[in-house]
């Protein structure tokens, strides 16, 4: 199994994106992504650099079931996890249904975080998947 992040557009605010997962040719899973924008790969304010990531399931007491995107370049802990707004996160992704504006700030936010991450990890397989983001 495969996955591909494209992001979609670089605000200067946030990222936004489109996450695809495949088994083989067939897509078996879509959604939308949400991250911090652009800035140089720093530590709690950058996106996740492109490249081509292993990602392994995960468990914490904050987050529950999540995922993990490992051996990214200067970084430590990079997840995939719920959040519905860009300052909800500190490098890491998150996934959801739809882009809205849900707190009417002028931020575009994802709908059904929680959801949305729970079929992500259901279908990951338990040795992980590799993820390239573009």
């Amino acid at each position: 199994m495969k996955a591909t992040a494209l992001r979609l557009r670089d605000d200067g605010v946030e990222s936004l994106g489109a996450l695809f997962v495949y088994d083989g040719l067939d897509k078996v899973f879509e959604c939308k992504s949400l991250e911090l924008p652009w800035r140089g790969n720093k530590r709690n304010v950058s996106c996740i650099p492109r490249g081509i990531y292993h990602v392994a399931h995960r468990n914490s007491k904050k987050y529950g079931d999540h995922l993990h995107i490992e051996d990214v370049p200067d970084r430590d802990f990079i997840l995939i996890h719920a959040a519905n707004y860009v300052k909800q996160l500190e490098g890491c992704m998150a996934v959801g249904a739809t882009y809205a504006d849900i707190d009417r700030d002028g931020v575009t936010d994802i709908t059904s975080s929680k959801n949305t991450l729970k079929k992500l990890v259901d279908i990951v397989p338990i040795d992980g998947m590799f993820l390239e983001i573009i």
